[in-house]
């Protein structure tokens, strides 16, 4: 393999150092607790990335990940993800295959309601480390609500 000008072969396996000029791999069983993409792992800016499952019959409290956004896919069960519009819990049943985006701020939680199948699911934030926020219940978001006033 030949290399452009300037560039540098990556480091070999010994060094453990995170470097931002070459693709990572993290392979299905090198998970850092959840994690698989962070800044401990990979040393990434921007961007987290795990694996969740989700036990049969489990529930997440009520939660939201700060300024970060989520994005969500369902690899294998049928998790539900419930928020408030205002008046009431919104319930959405999710399948395999299906994608969610939970935006910044956003109360919400994750249940399994199926009696023996876990929930398994890919999660994506815009921030290097997972932010969770619990809160005492879910209420909805308004567009002059600040981090400093949903946070405390």
């Amino acid at each position: 393999m030949t290399h452009r000008e300037g560039a540098r072969p990556a480091p070999d396996s010994g060094d453990r150092a995170p470097v931002n000029n070459r693709v990572h791999r993290v392979g299905s069983g090198e998970l850092d607790g959840y994690a698989a993409i962070s800044g401990g792992t990979v040393g990434s800016k921007r961007l987290w990335m795990g694996l969740v499952e989700n036990p049969p019959l489990s529930s997440t409290d009520n939660h939201h990940h700060g300024d970060s956004e989520a994005g969500v896919y369902v690899v294998s069960g049928h998790p539900v993800f419930v928020y408030h519009d205002g008046t009431q819990e919104v319930r959405l049943a999710a399948n395999p295959g299906d994608f969610f985006l939970v935006p910044p701020f956003v109360p919400h939680r994750e249940e399994n309601p199926h009696p023996s199948e876990p929930a398994v699911v890919v999660i994506a934030r815009t921030t290097q480390e997972p932010i969770k926020v619990s809160v005492p219940e879910l209420y909805r978001l308004e567009e002059t609500d600040t981090q400093s006033s949903r946070t405390s």
